[in-house]
């Protein structure tokens, strides 16, 4: 009798199956296309390959004129070929997942996560609509093992709703994949010159100051029972803006787009008015989750619509202080200061507007407990399986009032990240072997955190599947 493999020796020791939350497929550009044309039309289709800007065709000039970031080269399995096939064909991906350990898969695209940022609203709306098309078709047959993700375009809310009511209704998919962010022109840059507008861009993380009302977005997500899950990128913005080195833009890229996103869901109050919505943070890891939630309740402390009265300079003592400055001041200090500039007001000329002055008002924060009660349950991390941060997630000294963020396993089979598909269980469960995690908290990474997010918006959502009674389980138990 053979001797169990590494995985198997794995899939021993857990009482539980494994979801992938974010593994990755890899189009196959010329099926692609065809769906393209039948969606927008030749015309379309032809406009989408022409569009593509080749970063090889620039001198290097002209990438420096231009700024045009380093795009990512040889990100693909290419050395591992049955690799680079798996991720291309979802029939010998599902044939290949007991080997790697995965019982169900939640497939993200490849070329698919820059087409919800497309500033052109015609193809991007068509390439949106064919991709989901074509992944709606390929994985029909394998619903027991696998689901792809529909990309939602967010441009404005109204394209958002038409396609996720699309995918959903028409298609048939239960997984969304929306942009974090959109960039769009500064209005002063645009006014001045349209051409160079391109130039002079803002962020607009779609849940703060932004040039949309979304809300109408979430509800429809809280309706059709969707997470909405983001995998925006940072690269290209920033100081993740080198013409020639794709390394220095990779490195955070994801985590800082997910930290722009999350900031602004909680400070612009959207988890506040959709309590029951959750959010998924894709490949940024949970590092800077955890330094989010802290530095969130160490501001609202300090700079809560109470506390501020500390900062308030109506409350000083300008007779004490012009006292002290005669006091202890040196020369070349009180030559330059009388008692008739303090009770001017020097220090403040500046009035504060007192409408403006609760910065966390969208928030609704009464205590450091509503902070805790907004991040924790509605917020999902992806974590790639070497990332040795992930720890971070169950380790409750470091955050807090000492909750568990929720990070999920998320494979990324399909990319460079990933050059042996065979290995990425044994990876993740190094972080088992070293005792940085337990075998609970490795349940709560690889199986329940994914249960969750997916299952608690919509019950359904495993219905069919090869986990379904595990996560029953789950779901009836929280």
């Amino acid at each position: 009798m053979a001797s169990p493999s590494p995985i198997e020796r794995i899939k021993n020791k857990l009482d539980h199956p494994v979801i992938d939350a974010d593994c990755h497929v890899i189009e196959f550009t010329p099926v692609f296309l065809d769906y393209l044309k039948a969606v927008g039309g030749s015309e379309i289709a032809a406009r989408f390959a022409k569009r593509q800007v080749n970063w090889y065709k620039m001198s290097g000039q002209e990438r420096l004129d231009k700024q045009r970031t380093r795009t990512p080269w040889w990100a693909l399995p290419s050395a591992n070929t049955l690799d680079r096939a798996t991720a291309m064909l979802p029939g010998l991906l599902n044939k290949r997942l007991d080997e790697m350990g995965i019982d169900y898969a939640i497939a993200y695209p490849t070329l698919g996560l820059i087409f919800p940022g497309d500033p052109v609203e015609d193809v991007r709306r068509a390439c949106c609509r064919a991709l989901n098309t074509y992944h709606a078709e390929l994985f029909s047959s394998y619903s027991s093992r696998m689901t792809p993700v529909a990309v939602i375009p967010l441009a404005t809310p109204e394209e958002g709703i038409e396609e996720l009511e699309y995918a959903v209704k028409v298609l048939g998919l239960k997984a969304i994949m929306t942009p974090s962010l959109i960039r769009r022109p500064v209005a002063e840059a645009a006014r001045i010159s349209p051409k160079a507008s391109q130039y002079a861009t803002r962020i607009d993380t779609l849940a703060f100051e932004s040039d949309y009302d979304y809300d109408p977005f979430w509800a429809k997500c809280r309706e059709l029972k969707v997470a909405v899950t983001v995998h925006s990128g940072g690269s290209g913005w920033g100081t993740r803006n080198s013409v020639n080195n794709y390394m220095y833009n990779h490195i955070g890229n994801f985590a800082a787009a997910a930290e722009g996103f999350s900031r602004a869901l909680i400070m612009g109050g959207v988890t506040r008015r959709f309590p029951e919505l959750k959010f998924a943070f894709l490949e940024g890891g949970v590092g800077w989750a955890s330094a989010l939630y802290s530095g969130l309740i160490g501001h609202w402390q300090k700079r809560n619509r109470q506390a501020l009265q500390a900062y308030d300079p109506a409350t000083l003592d300008y007779r004490q202080l012009a006292a002290l400055f005669a006091e202890y001041g040196q020369d070349v200090t009180t030559r330059k200061v009388s008692a008739e500039d303090f009770t001017q007001d020097f220090l403040t000329k500046n009035p504060e507007d007192p409408a403006m002055l609760d910065e966390f008002a969208a928030c609704g924060f009464e205590c450091i407990e509503d902070i805790r009660d907004q991040f924790q349950p509605n917020f999902y991390f992806g974590c790639e399986a070497d990332d040795p941060q992930t720890a971070l997630a169950f380790d409750r000294r470091l955050n807090p009032l000492q909750v568990t963020l929720k990070a999920m396993f998320g494979s990324d089979i399909g990319h460079w990240d990933v050059p042996d598909m065979s290995t990425v269980l044994g990876e993740a469960y190094e972080l088992v072997d070293k005792g940085l995690l337990s075998a609970d908290d490795f349940r709560a990474f690889t199986f329940t955190n994914a249960a969750t997010l997916h299952g608690g918006m919509n019950p359904d959502f495993y219905k069919g599947t090869v986990v379904e009674n595990a996560v029953s389980a789950v779901l009836a138990s929280t």
